[in-house]
């Protein structure tokens, strides 16, 4: 596995690939990598002949009070777990690579898919993600770029902007991988302390509770949410940032259940915040 830090080299060498004729996957990640990042990484193997995967913990996505510094981080083992995966390419840029001094350029989703959710919760959080994955998807020229499905909303802005600015690529879409007692795999499930880790797992739980109730019939969005919002609140540390239910593919608000929908939650445990989701179909 080559590993790059430069934005020229990396840039470089995937142009040299795509001269070739070879395809490119990309997997942008934060580091610290569990196995739902090496599932991209492996879905990316599977339909692409390079795989590149980035780690970058972006500073312009975090908002103040938030754990950029606190970020956890480990690149000489995440470089051994690549390799043991078989990407092809590391590339692990230092953020005055990224932004240079006097840099001034955002790529920004406007409107109501960037306004709930996380977005309500983390103005300009977005807009971070945005500048970055698009700065990645210049650098390295991908075919198809990967993105696991825990982040559902952030997956839907940047297949917005992707449609919308036209970059040549696909996006895919990733399903959530989770430990055997169903909680969502999470960089930040290392800060959850024996308790939290054990109170945590009703994310889950009330997700599948949300299942099983409009599985049976209920098809009122407001009751499926009371009742998420009750199995949550059975964990005493649990403190509920949103539980929301919204059009799957669009985010637009549900009064009744029809068709495809997400179900969608933000919790902290301490000061640790989880998310995870479901896609309901009906």
């Amino acid at each position: 596995m080559r590993t790059f830090n430069t934005i020229n080299e990396t840039q470089t060498w995937c142009r040299d690939h795509k001269r070739q004729g070879k395809s490119i996957g990309i997997v942008p990640t934060m580091g610290y990598l569990h196995a739902g990042h090496l599932s991209l990484v492996k879905e990316s193997r599977s339909q692409c002949e390079i795989t590149v995967v980035s780690i970058f913990v972006n500073p312009i996505q975090f908002g103040v009070g938030e754990d950029f510094e606190d970020y956890p981080r480990d690149l000489h083992k995440d470089s051994r777990l690549l390799d043991e995966a078989g990407a092809d390419a590391l590339f692990a840029p230092s953020i005055r690579e990224m932004y240079p001094p006097g840099y001034n350029s955002y790529v920004e989703v406007s409107g109501e898919i960037t306004e709930k959710l996380c977005g309500r919760s983390r103005p300009g959080h977005f807009r971070g993600v945005t500048t970055v994955v698009s700065k990645l998807f210049n650098i390295c020229v991908p075919d198809m770029a990967f993105f696991g499905q825990k982040d559902a909303q952030q997956a839907m802005v940047i297949e917005k902007m992707v449609r919308e600015l036209n970059f040549p690529l696909q996006i895919v879409r990733v399903p959530i991988v989770r430990e055997a007692d169903g909680l969502a795999m999470s960089s930040r499930n290392v800060y959850l302390n024996p308790e939290q880790r054990r109170q945590a797992l009703v994310l889950n739980q009330s997700l599948q509770k949300a299942r099983e109730a409009i599985a049976g019939g209920e098809r009122n969005a407001g009751r499926v949410k009371d009742l998420l919002c009750h199995t949550i609140s059975t964990s005493p540390e649990a403190k509920i940032e949103y539980a929301e239910i919204y059009d799957a593919a669009s985010l637009a608000d549900v009064q009744e259940i029809d068709g495809s929908v997400l179900v969608a939650m933000a919790v902290r445990f301490g000061t640790t915040r989880l998310i995870d989701n479901l896609i309901v179909e009906v």
